[in-house]
């Protein structure tokens, strides 16, 4: 995944709007721990598309 360091500075999760940290081919929220898949390079922020946390 190559993502912009300055985009993830920007982003929020869409859900809590907690800041996101990489783990593998994901963004993971550090408020609500949802985990939103990157496709493409291209963070995908959809509530729907989310694993939820376990």
């Amino acid at each position: 995944m190559n993502l912009d360091p300055q985009l993830l500075e920007l982003i929020v999760c869409p859900a809590c709007h907690g800041a996101l940290d990489v783990n593998g081919e994901e963004l993971v929220c550090n408020g609500c721990g949802n985990a939103y898949p990157v496709v493409d390079d291209i963070p995908v922020l959809l509530v729907d598309e989310a694993r939820k946390p376990s």
